[in-house]
């Protein structure tokens, strides 16, 4: 199997090992690793088998496929798990019995191997599912959930403004369940590092919590990728984000901490002073060294971003930002709408099932409807009035013929022209090209996740910088520039500049050998 990530190439196939997104609906998919060990799994014959409401599905369906292929569902021998704990049973009692038996487990398990073949499954008569290959989008919906999770039109905003791209690096505090981790490997993802020399995009990620960074630890493993994603245990309120006392070199960062205020110090170029701490109301940082190490890369802006979920938060964030330097501060919060789009039959004569209106699709088919309920309503007044007093029940004595409505306003004798048109139309069409085209926003609408606070602390220009730039483009000794001359010496240049055009033009008049001539003032002028 490839090291490459399958999050990062997937290939063309499904191979064994690999992971998996098992899509049942549009919001249920289930990781499977897929497994093409042969013999009895689990009590199946088949092997691995995952079991959903569409059917079941061995492992050896799945592998050597195309990505986005459509399964169907297999027949397996779900009655081997039961048989096997019966045999199992009958042959512990055998050995009571009979202790000279020489049957075994093993016996029993080879026995029950031997029934079927793992390659010769039969496909099932209905159900269906699809097998995707993993992305950031399809994980975040299909994760197992150890926090609270950065879904997509979060995280895509956020590495948008935090200018996430490729060989950036990124420092990440609050893996939780690894969304934002998977989405920012790919983002800044620019190949693999030959040794630990060459510097390639890269995410350093720091979890407080020991069980959960373990087990994103070992995600990051299994996913391949460890080299480009690196998840450290810590406080980083307390110990900063220095790594194996070396600076990350970070551009980019996002905190989704509780209190992310308390980690904005250590994010800093330069060492801040106990008082402007003090006014923030943080304690004072721990020495750990006598030279200040800066997390951030030293030639560059850096862009950050927070994950809060209080406006309380936001406020004593923001408050921090400003005292420690950082500008363009802004709080955004995204709202997430999905809208469907889908076909819609609409008639009243339509059955009662998913995707029908029962509403009029027409004018004469509401009058239709009209007359039925005005005929329903005459024929309920007449039987209620009494029959000897009526002359219309003589015509009923004497054996003349009515004819009764149907239930669609038609008459016996009268043909159902509108139910007949329905079916015609509705035969000649696919069941899923019926209908009309509409889209609808979806019933249940995305409440408030969290704020997104982002804000840019610019690049630090040193004396040197500023030395070696003035050397380069000099300031003050420019000798046409606006600013270095007042009002009367530009009016001056004006006048010469417009003395000279008038000189060049005569000039070249007179080498023409035209002469201007001058009107001579009258007296009276």
């Amino acid at each position: 199997m490839s090291t490459t990530s399958p999050f990062l190439d997937p290939g063309p196939l499904t191979t064994p090992g690999a992971l998996a997104l098992v899509h049942l609906s549009r919001d249920n998919v289930v990781p499977v690793y897929l497994d093409e060990g042969t013999g009895t799994v689990d009590g199946y014959v088949e092997g691995a088998v995952i079991n959903t409401r569409f059917g079941s599905f061995p492992h050896s369906t799945l592998i050597g496929k195309p990505w986005g292929s459509q399964i169907r569902a297999s027949i397996v021998d779900t009655g081997s798990r039961g048989r096997k704990r019966k045999l199992a049973n009958t042959s512990a009692a055998d050995a009571d019995a009979n202790p000279n038996s020489n049957a075994t487990g093993n016996d029993i398990e080879a026995v029950t191997s031997s029934t079927s073949n793992t390659k010769d499954v039969k496909t099932a008569a209905t159900g269906f599912i699809h097998i995707l290959p993993p992305t950031p989008e399809i994980w975040t919906s299909s994760l197992p959930h150890r926090t609270q999770v950065v879904y997509t039109p979060d995280y895509s905003y956020v590495l948008h403004r935090i200018r996430a791209r490729p060989g950036a690096q990124i420092i990440e505090a609050g893996s939780g369940s690894g969304s934002f981790t998977h989405a920012s490997a790919r983002a800044v993802y620019n190949g693999y590092p030959n040794d630990s020399q060459e510097t390639k995009g890269k995410v350093w990620s720091f979890e407080f919590n020991h069980d959960r960074f373990l087990k994103m630890r070992e995600e990051v493993k299994d996913h391949h990728l460890d080299p480009i994603v690196q998840v450290t245990n810590r406080n980083v309120y307390e110990d900063g984000f220095l790594v194996d006392g070396e600076s990350p070199g970070a551009e980019c960062v996002f905190l989704d901490v509780p209190a992310p205020w308390q980690a904005l110090p250590h994010l800093s170029r330069s060492k801040p002073s106990p008082a402007v701490l003090a006014s923030s109301g943080l304690d004072p940082l721990k020495e750990t060294s006598s030279e200040w190490k800066s997390p951030l890369h030293p030639d560059r802006p850096v862009h950050i971003c927070t994950f809060s979920p209080c406006i309380e938060q936001v406020t004593k964030t923001v408050e921090t930002m400003r005292r420690l330097g950082w500008m363009d501060i802004e709080m955004v919060e995204v709202a997430h709408r999905r809208i469907n789009v889908l076909r819609e039959k609409v008639g009243l004569n339509m059955p009662l099932e998913r995707g029908t209106n029962q509403s009029p699709r027409s004018v004469s088919e509401a009058v239709t409807r009209l007359k039925q309920i005005d005929g329903r309503f005459k024929d309920l007044v007449k039987d209620t009035e009494d029959a000897d007093v009526k002359m219309e029940d003589i015509g009923a004595e004497n054996g003349s013929e009515t004819q009764t409505p149907l239930s669609n306003g038609a008459t016996n004798g009268e043909k159902n022209n509108n139910s007949t048109d329905t079916i015609n139309a509705s035969s000649t069409l696919k069941p899923w090209m019926a209908g009309r085209l509409v889209h609808r926003t979806e019933a249940e609408i995305k409440t408030h996740t969290s704020y997104l606070v982002f804000a840019v602390l610019p690049q630090e220009w040193t004396a040197e910088q500023e030395a070696a730039a003035l050397a380069k483009w000099p300031c003050g000794q420019e000798s046409k520039v606006i600013g270095s001359m007042d009002k009367a010496t530009r009016k001056q240049e004006k006048r010469e500049l417009l003395q000279g055009n008038k000189r060049k033009k005569s000039a070249s008049k007179e080498a023409a050998g035209v002469t201007e001539h001058v009107p001579k003032k009258n007296r009276t002028e």
